[in-house]
């Protein structure tokens, strides 16, 4: 075991001369739910004022409002531009640089706006009815390209006109639903000529096709591009029906002409996802993020560019085995610049088109999410465990970075004290390296016993990275007097493909004795009680809790698991995506050849519930159609009938993620409480 560094204390400095810290203050449920979150930023054409949005939740009104205001590029001059009954989000410059455009719901459906920099002279731009999801100005500011939602297949009422009042679902093929919703609606992209507003409706670049362009359930303008001569759009698109489209993530970039209103595929061939298309400043390329295998959603991310002249292609990150995210064409168009987490730390990084060359622009314990590049200057939002996002002035040569905004400075400054964030390197069981993130509480005194928290992480595929959670966030655990336990086991990215591929097929393999070593390493330490450790996770993690409750041989003294699997089989015919399923578990049940599927399936969790003997909590949504309610409540149906202490948190509007302010406050208490009770006695 290394010991790397500890984080946290010096950050926290840079904030007490905001406001004064109170003793005995630490941060509570009620007060993280307060803080304000920072939404979509832009910098103006000319890199010196930065428009953003920021949202405020309220746990009394059961929403989050969102304003846009407007900074400087050197942190001065905050100004509220807007103060509406209603809610601006999606912020962009144009008219370069003179108006801004965004998105408003104050019409009663999302609509765009624009208005002058101080938020005078506001005009409407769209009135598309049921409103828009998002939107690009073409380079020439003449038109427009927006999403909107079009009927998909017939409703039970198209059927039966005479049932009027009828609820059922007629079904014929997958996928029926998808996330949170029943498909009953796809995204097209439209495009308008501006000039005579507001806009009532457009063209639709797809118009006739039954694919999603974004694509569903998270995809958003990252996915479209205008051409610099704004001619053309590129777009990303699995164009793919029913079974097809259940199993296969084969999405392809797409060119569409605007003049000819033909539509080629740039990237046929290519087997799995290809998304995020970004066109040079001078047009003669397009990069995009592909991942290799079709069915593989947590393949590598990898940078490709096309000569749009002579249709070569190029793997510029041939040489860099971590995913691409975000990424910005240099001005010159020699390289573009991109996000990547490496080893848990997501950085800046920029890679040369011709030489394939690397370089890595900022380091840290932190996590980069957004850039953005105009006349020299780059913006971008960083947050880590214990800081919210945050914007800073990002010095493109040395990496150096200052902080525009502080948003929730003052909040943080008058806690009394910070948790302290260690990096350690654990030995795993077949001989590997893990990094596991160690949590201590403020005021941390080796002297004493702290109980503690085995974190599973989700995914699985997910890196457990300095990002800050308004759901599982490590900060708000260790201020509840816990020492959170965060190992990167086997199955997550940013440690190379080899360990980030272990986990397909093999569920509760290698990547579970890297929890459990980590806990009995951990537990060797005189400051943690080894008789009051918890484990928790959600979904994958929500899994995990589930399979060490069966096999944890005394380990653990509480449980909580969340929108968790419980028992394989279900999940393989009840999830949507079967891709996922068929990729992570290997294939499918009644395939009694397939012996990694036949494995993943023996070692389902609810075969090993004859050995639970731990109080557990479960929660779930009833709209979480990844990983279905019943799973939660089969669980704890088990629980109960084995007589363990159990308890079920069940939400019926809730998805697989629990959002909504009170409901987010209650499973927040009803977590806190559980583990309380169990391992504060």
């Amino acid at each position: 075991m290394k010991l790397k560094y500890l984080f946290g204390a010096a950050l926290m400095a840079t904030t007490l001369s905001v406001g004064q810290a109170e003793p005995g203050k630490h941060l509570s449920p009620e007060l993280l739910l307060s803080m304000a979150r920072l939404g979509d930023a832009a910098l103006s054409p000319n890199g010196k004022t930065v428009v953003y949005a920021l949202s405020q939740p309220s746990v009394k009104d059961n929403n989050s409002r969102s304003e846009l205001y407007t900074v400087n590029i050197d942190g001065t001059a905050r100004t509220q531009i807007t103060a509406t009954k209603s809610n601006e989000y999606a912020p962009q410059w144009i008219e370069g640089g003179a108006r801004i455009a965004f998105m408003s719901n104050e019409t009663g459906s999302m609509q765009l706006f624009s208005m002058r920099p101080d938020g005078s002279d506001k005009k409407q731009i769209t009135d598309i009815e049921g409103g828009i999801e998002g939107f690009r100005f073409s380079p020439d500011g003449k038109q427009i390209a927006f999403v909107h939602q079009i009927k998909y297949g017939k409703t039970t009422k198209d059927l039966y006109p005479d049932l009027d009042k009828a609820t059922g679902r007629v079904i014929n093929q997958l996928m029926y639903k998808h996330w949170d919703e029943w498909v009953e609606t796809i995204p097209h992209i439209f495009v308008a000529s501006l000039g005579n507003e507001p806009i009532k409706q457009g063209k639709d670049i797809l118009e006739g096709e039954p694919y999603e362009a974004p694509m569903k359930p998270h995809s958003g303008i990252e996915d479209f591009a205008w051409s610099p001569d704004s001619k053309s759009i590129a777009y990303a698109s699995r164009k793919k029906e029913g079974l097809a489209y259940t199993l296969s993530t084969n999405s392809d970039i797409y060119l569409y002409d605007l003049a000819s209103s033909k539509t080629r595929n740039l990237t046929e061939g290519m087997m799995g996802y290809d998304t995020h298309p970004t066109f040079s400043p001078d047009g003669r390329y397009i990069a995009w993020i592909s991942m290799e295998h079709d069915g593989y959603e947590s393949d590598l991310k990898r940078l490709f560019v096309q000569d749009l002249k002579t249709g070569a292609k190029s793997f510029l990150t041939d040489a860099f085995e971590y995913d691409v995210d975000a990424m910005e064409w240099r001005a010159d168009n020699k390289g573009l610049y991109f996000l990547s987490c490496v080893k848990a730390e997501k950085n800046i990084f920029e890679v040369d088109v011709r030489t394939h060359k690397v370089r890595q622009i900022t380091s840290g314990q932190h996590n980069y999410v957004s850039l953005q590049v105009e006349s020299g200057q780059m913006l971008a939002g960083r947050q880590s465990m214990l800081v919210p996002t945050d914007l800073y002035q990002v010095n493109i040569k040395t990496g150096e970075a200052k902080a525009i905004t502080q948003e929730n400075a003052t909040l943080l400054a008058s806690l009394d004290g910070s948790p302290t964030v260690e990096k350690r390197w654990i030995k795993t069981t077949d001989g590997g390296n893990m990094l596991t993130w160690v949590v201590y509480p403020p005021h941390f005194d080796k002297s004493k016993q702290y109980p503690a928290l085995l974190y599973c992480q989700g995914g699985p595929q997910s890196t457990i990275s300095q990002y800050f959670s308004y759901r599982w966030n490590a900060r708000l655990m260790a201020e509840q007097g816990y020492i959170v336990i965060m190992p990167n086991r086997h199955g997550v990215p940013s440690f190379g493909k080899k360990w980030n591929e272990q986990i397909s097929g093999d569920y509760s393999g290698q990547n579970i004795q890297d929890y459990l070593v980590a806990v009995d390493t951990l537990k060797k330490e005189p400051f943690i009680n080894p008789k009051a450790i918890g484990a928790v996770g959600a979904s994958y993690g929500g899994y995990s809790v589930y399979y060490l409750a069966g096999h944890h041989e005394g380990r653990f003294s509480a449980f909580v698991a969340h929108a968790g699997i419980f028992n394989l089989e279900m999940q393989y015919m009840t999830t949507e995506e079967m891709w996922f399923a068929n990729w992570d578990m290997g294939g499918a049940p009644w395939d009694k050849d397939n012996k990694t599927a036949q494995r993943t399936f023996a070692n389902s969790p609810h075969k090993a519930v004859g050995a639970w003997d731990t109080p557990i909590l479960i929660t779930h949504g009833e709209k979480d159609f990844r990983i279905m309610a019943e799973q939660g409540q089969a669980a704890f149906n088990a629980a109960q009938m084995r007589g363990i202490p159990s308890q079920l948190l069940i939400y019926p509007d809730e998805n697989h993620w629990i959002l909504r302010p009170q409901n987010s406050l209650l499973w927040q208490r009803t977590f806190y409480g559980w583990l309380d009770k169990w391992l504060k006695k």
